[in-house]
């Protein structure tokens, strides 16, 4: 226990046998905001229960704040972004839904009411889709494909919870989304397909002409070279009958190589 949280549970004693925080204190999505006028007075029962995941006694159920007290006169108070005793500024920028209070606000906060929650970056750079249930940045407004709930899980790589994330999502083409920094770091390892239905990730094309010059130039042995096989390609989902090569095989339909072989 750190001796903000000491104080912060002795003037709880005084005042009610709920559990005191710091609002900003263990919450991972806002530890970077800081503010310096306030304490916040959570109105739920105290759940630090063996029963309880470590890892989710801090979380803060924002919507249940009820009351604030002011650190500088210590008047207690519904949430305000104003002291009504002392007239301090409890933060510049001040949302009274999820009671988030942030003195700097070069991070360009703003509410969003589609997610019910505060996000990073400007309004004006970002719009909700209502099918995907989500935030995505303006440029992806007319080209971006529509899964419903499409940031509502895992990032596929790192395992962060998408839709409460600070960092950048970026959307595949197949619809699933992805911190823009975990597809970067897949492609520096040479990974081209999405972790979650192995559709490729970019444009495949100028590699797939390179693995018909190397098939080309790679005759199969004599007991090969009038082996079939069925096929199923990772992009268009369908099936094909085709010669087989040690290097990959090619799909009739779409000519892509991201394909698995599914009978002999």
């Amino acid at each position: 226990m750190t001796t903000n949280d000491k104080i912060l549970c002795s003037i709880l004693n005084d005042v009610s046998s709920k559990l005191l925080f710091s609002f900003f204190l263990h919450d991972d999505l806002t530890c970077d905001i800081h503010t310096h006028h306030q304490t916040l007075l959570i109105s739920f029962d105290v759940q630090n229960s063996i029963k309880v995941d470590k890892a989710q006694r801090h979380d803060i159920p924002r919507h249940q704040v009820q009351q604030v007290i002011c650190s500088l006169c210590n008047t207690e108070q519904e949430v305000r972004q104003v002291c009504i005793n002392c007239g301090v500024c409890m933060g510049k920028y001040f949302c009274e839904t999820c009671k988030l209070f942030d003195d700097d606000t070069s991070k360009k906060q703003y509410h969003c009411n589609g997610c019910g929650i505060c996000r990073i970056g400007g309004r004006e750079n970002f719009f909700h889709c209502y099918k995907c249930r989500c935030c995505y940045s303006v440029l992806l407004k007319n080209s971006h494909p529509c899964v419903e709930g499409a940031m509502h899980h895992d990032c596929p790589v790192c395992f962060e919870y998408l839709f409460e994330s600070t960092d950048d999502v970026t959307v595949m083409p197949c619809g699933h989304t992805i911190h823009q920094n975990c597809l970067k770091e897949m492609r520096e390892h040479l990974q081209y397909a999405c972790p979650l239905c192995s559709k490729s990730v970019c444009d495949m094309s100028k590699v797939w002409e390179k693995f018909d010059v190397e098939i080309a130039a790679i005759p199969m042995p004599e007991p090969y070279q009038n082996k079939m096989v069925w096929i199923l390609c990772n992009d268009c989902g369908k099936t094909s009958k085709v010669q087989f090569h040690v290097l990959a095989q090619k799909c009739l339909n779409c000519k892509s190589y991201n394909t698995r072989q599914t009978r002999g």
